[in-house]
Order: structure tokens, then C-alpha cells, then sequence
């Protein structure tokens, strides 16, 4: 929970060192801010919500800042544990994208309009919808849901693992049963440590972009009523 507290703290921090006072030439931090919600605009929103995108940017902006700081988390010394490695976390920040989804489609198009809207496919036979209809309602309903978190929870969690175990055999090797041979397993472990780390990186920011970029699209599919 304090990892979670610092997360919303470094968030809110970055955006208003960037935002809070903005020029309309922007230098330093404002530049690098902008490039954020310059890349999030034209990356996640616009491709997925079209003439929308600009009203939801507030809520996909901090989507994806708010994962990618508990991402990085997990590369800070001292801290070291990616909070979205923890299922909680992205389970409930992909169960409010989930609530918005549903509530937007029912109130734009009703219960009837929006089920039909998702099940509804040009051409298909009427028998056809006898199979396909349980699919895509669950597909849309719980699988979408399933992935959308357990995505980001498996790679942040595996991540997380892999960079412990490497940089633990360099420690041991290194500095409690150093031998020879230990040595070179120590220094194996320090180097993969650091391979493992730089890859974690990218990582982190890709599943950040992952998940935003599903959640303009959930939020896209509620809007327009379809799947």
C-alpha cells in the first residue's frame, strides 16, 4: 500500500511539474509531458475513439501513467517490487475500465441495443447465432475482462521473478559461497541481472501501452455499442 500511495504520489507530481504552470513555448519538463500525452493521443486515444479521444484523454492519460509508474517501481532500488505484480491492483484499475464499458453501452444504446449491437454480425445465418452468440457475449463479458488483467498481472509478476532469481545468484555466488567456480556463476548472475533489468524496461512501458491502448478500445465498444 505504500508502494501504491508513492505511485499516485510520482504521478501526480509528474503532471504537475509539467502541466501546472504551462508556456506556450514548452522547455524541460513541460516538453517531456507533453510528448507523453502527445504519444497516448495520437497512439491510444485517437486510433480507438476517433472524433472522442480528446474527452477521454484525461482517464486513458492516467491509465497509462499510473501503470507505468507501478511498473518502474520494480527497477527502483530500495523498492524493487512492480506494484501491478500484485493481481489486486490490476485487477481493479481493468474492473473500472470494465464498469465504464458497460455503463456507457447501456446508456447509449440500452440493454436490448447494446447486446444486440455486440452479437450482431452482417450475413450470418439466424441458426448460426445459436453458437456464436455465447461466444462473443462471453468473449466481451468475461474473457476481455480475464485478459485485460491478467496480461500485465503474468509479465509484471514473471519479470519481477526473473530479475530476483538472477540478481539472488549473483549475491550468493558472489558473496556467500565464493569458489572459482562461484565466481563466475556470481558474475554470470550480475550480468543477466542487468540484461533482465534493461528488458524489464521495455517491458513495463509495452504492457503500460498494452493496457491503455485495450481500454480505449473497451471504452470505444461501449460508446459505438458493438463489438
Amino acid at each position: 500500500m505504500l508502494i501504491a500511495l508513492l505511485s499516485s504520489a510520482v504521478a501526480i507530481a509528474l503532471c504537475w511539474a509539467a502541466f501546472a504552470n504551462p508556456k506556450i513555448v514548452p522547455r524541460g519538463r513541460q516538453s517531456l509531458g507533453e510528448y507523453a500525452y502527445v504519444f497516448v493521443r495520437e497512439q491510444i486515444a485517437k486510433p480507438n475513439l476517433g472524433k472522442d479521444a480528446d474527452r477521454w484523454m484525461g482517464f486513458l492519460f492516467t491509465v497509462f501513467l499510473t501503470v507505468l509508474v507501478w511498473n518502474l517501481m520494480g527497477i527502483i532500488p530500495f523498492i524493487q517490487f512492480p506494484l501491478a505484480a500484485h493481481i489486486a491492483f490490476p485487477l481493479v484499475l481493468a474492473l473500472t475500465v470494465y464498469g465504464i464499458k458497460v455503463y456507457l453501452g447501456v446508456r447509449h444504446h440500452g440493454v436490448r441495443g447494446y447486446l444486440r449491437g455486440i452479437v450482431h454480425l452482417p450475413g450470418l445465418p439466424g441458426w448460426a447465432y445459436v453458437l456464436y452468440a455465447p461466444l462473443i457475449l462471453a468473449e466481451v463479458f468475461v474473457t476481455s475482462l480475464f485478459t485485460h488483467f491478467m496480461r500485465l498481472f503474468a509479465n509484471m509478476f514473471a519479470g519481477h521473478v526473473l530479475v530476483a532469481f538472477f540478481s539472488s545468484v549473483g549475491f550468493w555466488f558472489l558473496f556467500e559461497r565464493l569458489t572459482p567456480l562461484g565466481a563466475g556463476l556470481g558474475v554470470l548472475g550480475v550480468l543477466m541481472t542487468i540484461v533482465m533489468t534493461a528488458f524489464e524496461m521495455f517491458i513495463q512501458f509495452l504492457q503500460a501501452f498494452l493496457f491503455a491502448m485495450l481500454a480505449g478500445m473497451f471504452i470505444a465498444s461501449g460508446l459505438r455499442g458493438e463489438h
